[in-house]
């Protein structure tokens, strides 16, 4: 964006991406957020007239308006009759977390419906701090000294027993490297294989949008392949020649909330033997099924094709950046090539993980963590059968969010609506990056991704109540 004025924000320049990447409007609102949490945009500056951006963009001016108003309603604009829109004072800041849009990280709002974060109310704190204080007094001298690139060696016995046990897995603790998360896994995958001669990795589409920022960042180029009521489409997987690694999380697709049914499993599988291709498993949700036991891994069907990674991010704290990546025999020297390496957490907080899971406190966790998510989607698809009957919900079988597919509104204009009455909702859209996943998404309609992880229990009533007045007041039946 160009523009004669001095002010900062009249120059700085939007990268609005591929056709591919979406929608206008939302790829001008992820480039202006963008350009707002960098800091290449500065608290207080004045925006440019929709008008005079539209001109610039070479769009239409109702794409500029849809955009600012989307971060208004998010906390990052601000507008006032009469005044130009300006970047709200308290707007810097770097978005964290995962599963959930890095813009709205900055707003805190009276009842956050976002998806991705767990009941941080809930941390184990006193188990935690013992299994710390333990840790720390066994830990020996060496293990203070420079820390082994695949992880403490008691860890990785521990988490590849428990992979076994309550996953399915096939593995030896050999196979499993320690990693600061899921996010620091794909990204040394990808250094790893863009080594080996990868160029291209698959993404789920609608997905969880910071993992095609890990592959581009690897080197590599993102292929968005989407996302139906059975999972990813193979068929339409086939079609990229380029493409020898693929990312899906087959437990719980993010954010459809879909099981990759065992006829996709199996073809999955035999593509990848195919074109002598890799798997990159997202454990994503897996420890949180309320339909039936949890599925097992695609690891377990076809451990020389699947590198599998999981993190503590949901069912302990996205804080504590611990995860792991369990990865083919043939793959391990290139993640522990210089250029792989990545961030490993603390040998402490890894040794205090190790006696949380060898005591059983981690088992006990996520049995209470499950009853209490049960009981907490139950109450909030009561509450939503009661106020939104006319609204269709899916993928409320596992994990903590569902998606509510509305009628005759537009998700937009909801999460705005919901916004100023202090609810923070997501636009399935916000998740879309390819045409053909746009298509996948424009058939299911307009669609609200409901977290309810981190919403308290006596909160839920009041939450519903506040999303159908923004329904009623977006034009859509709420009663």
């Amino acid at each position: 964006m160009a523009h004669p004025r001095t002010d900062p924000a009249w120059g700085t320049l939007l990268d609005l991406g591929e056709r591919a990447a979406g929608p206008l409007h939302l790829r001008l609102v992820r480039a202006l957020r963008a350009a707002v949490v960098d800091g290449r945009i500065a608290p207080g500056s004045a925006l440019p007239p929709s008008r005079a951006l539209a001109a610039d963009l070479g769009c239409s001016r109702w794409v500029v308006t849809e955009a600012y108003g989307q971060l208004v309603a998010e906390g990052y604009f601000e507008a006032r009759g009469g005044s130009a829109t300006r970047v709200r004072r308290a707007a810097a800041g770097r978005a964290a977390g995962s599963g959930r849009p890095p813009q709205q990280a900055s707003w805190q709002p009276e009842f956050d419906m976002a998806p991705g974060i767990p009941d941080l109310r809930e941390f184990p704190r006193k188990r935690w701090a013992d299994a710390v204080r333990e840790a720390t007094g066994t830990l020996t001298p060496a293990d203070f000294g420079h820390p082994d690139p695949a992880g403490h060696p008691g860890l990785r016995q521990h988490v590849a027993a428990y992979l076994v046990r309550g996953r399915g897995a096939a593995l030896d603790a050999g196979q499993l490297v320690v990693c600061g998360g899921t996010l620091d896994g794909v990204l040394r995958l990808s250094r790893a294989l863009r080594a080996a001669g990868h160029t291209h990795v698959a993404l789920e589409d609608p997905g969880w949008s910071r993992l095609r920022t890990a592959v581009t960042a690897a080197g590599l180029t993102a292929v968005a392949v989407p996302v139906d009521d059975e999972g990813l489409r193979v068929d339409l997987l086939r079609r990229e020649p380029r493409v020898r690694a693929v990312i899906v999380a087959p437990a719980h697709q993010f954010p459809t909330g879909v099981v990759l049914t065992p006829p996709r499993r199996a073809e999955l599988i035999a593509w990848a033997r195919e074109s002598d291709g890799l798997i990159m498993e997202d454990d994503y949700d897996a420890e949180f099924r309320y339909d039936r036991h949890p599925v097992g891994t695609l690891q377990g069907m076809a451990p020389e094709r699947v590198a599998l990674m999981g993190s503590l991010s949901k069912t302990l704290s996205p804080a504590m950046r611990i995860g792991w990546a369990v990865v083919p025999p043939d793959l391990l020297d290139g993640l522990y090539a210089a250029d792989a390496v990545g961030s490993p957490p603390p040998v402490i907080d890894q040794a205090a993980f190790s006696r949380f899971l060898e005591s059983g406190s981690y088992d006990r966790h996520l049995r209470a963590s499950r009853l209490r998510y049960r009981r907490r989607r139950d109450s909030l698809l009561t509450e939503i059968a009661e106020r939104l009957p006319v609204h269709r919900v899916s993928g409320a079988a596992a994990g903590f969010h569902l998606l509510l597919h509305l009628t005759g509104c537009a998700a937009g204009d909801v999460v705005r609506g919901a916004a100023r009455r202090g609810v923070r909702l997501v636009d399935l859209a916000e998740y879309t990056a390819g045409e053909a996943a746009a298509g996948e998404a424009a058939g299911r309609g307009c669609v609200l991704v409901i977290g309810y992880g981190n919403l308290a229990d006596r909160s839920v009533p009041e939450a519903v109540r506040r999303l159908a007045d923004a329904i009623r007041e977006a034009g859509g039946p709420a009663g």
